[in-house]
């Protein structure tokens, strides 16, 4: 079955919870939290199986992420912190949201920042049988995280997506009546903006938008260590907005691209050179690179509304948002690195996987391969699709859905190779949009989006949805064919692994993490069967000279 992204999502969270004063509790979270009162650490002689309600992550204040669980035990629901040795259950998915767990030892810790308060430390625990979430049983999110001082949740599995209630994603506010003969263009702007101390009113439209970047350190106190960049324009040019801090959880929902903004009290400073750019489909539109506007919480605290277009004047001369849609038959010829948009019908979609940014790291890119058609080739688009801070459209991308992706880049590798096929990957700038979203979009009136709709109309969708397909595991790029191309100039020693240490990288990688290893060896034996799925798990165990794909083991 397709199993979206937020089958491994947390769940909701859950607060701690407590009978009236004076009413007796059958509850044994509530009983085991009274008995740590009077001793700090528990050993359960009786345990409990409890359900997990809500698993959720955030920085820890040393090294690391921590974890609290919210349990449910059938009379009351309680949220208690996971000692830092029970983690590799969370990266495993072995502790995870509707799954009971029996409970063995636990303690007690006062936070010595809060006035008399603790919480409850989970130091040992036996996972169980998968009980499903129950049904009606209200959950309220919790005041924030149990431990230290941090003041969000982040997303269970990466951390580029928002996540929680203080995203909000709010319309067009109250509109002022706008002075034009205040309002300052950008190209003015960068001529004269780092010598004045007060800066004028901005209109301008938004262009592009980037995906949400985390910057949290352990050793670092920002409450919300978020930022995201926008392409903002006007008649004159084209600069970068950057959204900073807890502006980011208020606005970055809200900000849409083809958005007409007012801004009043921001900032400006040099452009970060090493930041990427989209490329926009508008020649017309001169980028500005040696300023960029910043929005930061405070210094100064800065006024940004939302114009419908309604109040729009022809005379501002915005710039429209432009496209550079490709069809199917037209990206045979794209050169590598070429940036592009597409639309098509989405016929296969492959399960989310999980990529280390680092080999040391605890952080990870969320990504899945998705196929779509367009009527003009025999041949799909073949999409690798990263999380674009969009959960709500990546968790739900299904067959038969249409499916828009902007700012794609064209891969092309190996042109010389037919093994290698050319493919999109998304860019820092990407967005997607599946059926449900695409309403007042800046792509609806497209020539080539056009097309694919009436292409659309006159296709059997039962006919195309037999030949769908989701879910499985999409090796791609493949394995090379000889192994000098799989050291890719590399020193074979940075490369191989042995037996032995191939049981220790599996063992430390997490859910869904997706890792490519050679070993070498000699053929010692090998087994024929008749069933095809343990024909194909001999065949992985005897080719050792090969590249093998390593999947996580709770799959």
């Amino acid at each position: 079955m397709y199993e979206p992204l937020s089958e491994f999502d947390a769940g909701s969270p859950a607060p701690s919870s407590s009978p009236p004063a004076g009413q007796a509790s059958g509850s044994w979270l509530q009983q085991t939290r009274e008995e740590l009162a009077l001793r700090p650490r528990l050993v359960v002689r009786e345990p409990v199986p409890v359900t997990v309600l809500a698993v959720q992550r955030y920085l820890g204040e040393s090294s690391g992420y921590c974890y609290d669980v919210t349990l449910w035990d059938g009379a009351e629901q309680d949220t208690w912190l996971l000692a830092p040795e029970l983690c590799p259950l969370v990266h495993g998915n072995l502790l995870r949201c509707g799954r009971s767990v029996t409970i063995r030892r636990c303690s007690y810790r006062y936070l010595e920042k809060r006035l008399a308060a603790g919480l409850v430390c989970v130091d040992e625990l036996e996972p169980g049988q998968e009980q499903g979430s129950p049904g009606e049983l209200p959950l309220r999110a919790p005041a924030g995280p149990l431990s230290g001082d941090r003041k969000h949740y982040l997303p269970l599995w990466n951390n580029e997506d928002p996540y929680g209630d203080i995203w909000r994603r709010g319309g067009p506010g109250q509109e002022p009546s706008v002075d034009v003969t205040k309002v300052c263009s950008l190209l003015k702007l960068e001529m004269t903006g780092l010598s004045k101390i007060t800066l004028p009113p901005l209109i301008v439209r938004v262009m592009h938008k980037s995906r949400l970047r985390y910057f949290g350190k352990a050793e670092k106190k920002t409450d919300y260590p978020y930022q995201a960049y926008f392409e903002v324009a006007d008649h004159s040019g084209m600069m970068s907005l950057v959204l900073w801090n807890s502006l980011c959880p208020e606005w970055y929902n809200t900000l849409q691209v083809g958005n007409v903004v007012l801004l009043q009290q921001y900032a400006v400073k040099k452009s970060y050179v090493c930041r990427t750019h989209p490329t926009s489909g508008n020649a017309q539109v001169k980028r500005l690179p040696s300023l960029e506007i910043c929005l930061n919480p405070r210094d100064p605290p800065p006024k940004i509304i939302i114009l419908s277009e309604s109040k729009v004047k022809p005379e501002w001369n915005l710039p429209a948002v432009k496209y550079q849609f490709v069809t199917r038959s037209e990206f045979g010829d794209l050169p590598h690195n070429t940036i592009c948009d597409v639309i098509g019908l989405v016929i296969y979609v492959g399960r989310c996987e999980r990529l280390r940014r680092r080999d040391d790291w605890e952080d990870f890119w969320i990504y899945r391969w998705v196929q779509m058609i367009d009527g003009t080739s025999e041949q799909p688009f073949l999409l690798e699709i990263f999380a674009t801070s969009q959960p709500d459209i990546f968790e739900h991308i299904i067959p038969m859905s249409y499916l828009v992706c902007t700012q794609m880049r064209v891969i092309r590798e190996h042109p010389g190779d037919i093994s290698y096929k050319a493919y999109l990957t998304t860019t820092n700038e990407s967005q997607v949009f599946i059926t449900g979203h695409h309403k007042g979009r800046p792509y609806v009136t497209n020539e080539k989006v056009k097309s694919y709709i009436k292409w659309m109309k006159n296709q059997n969708e039962v006919e195309i949805e037999k030949k769908t397909s989701v879910g499985g595991y999409q090796p791609y790029p493949p394995t090379p064919s000889t192994f000098a191309k799989y050291c890719n100039d590399r020193k074979t020693e940075e490369i191989l692994n042995t037996i032995g240490e191939l049981k220790t990288i599996v063992q430390h990688m997490h859910y869904r993490e997706h890792k490519r290893v050679a070993v070498q060896g000699i053929i010692a034996a090998c087994a024929f069967v008749r069933n095809v799925s343990q024909a194909k798990m001999v065949c992985i165990h005897c080719l050792c000279m090969r590249n093998l794909p390593i999947r996580h083991a709770n799959e």
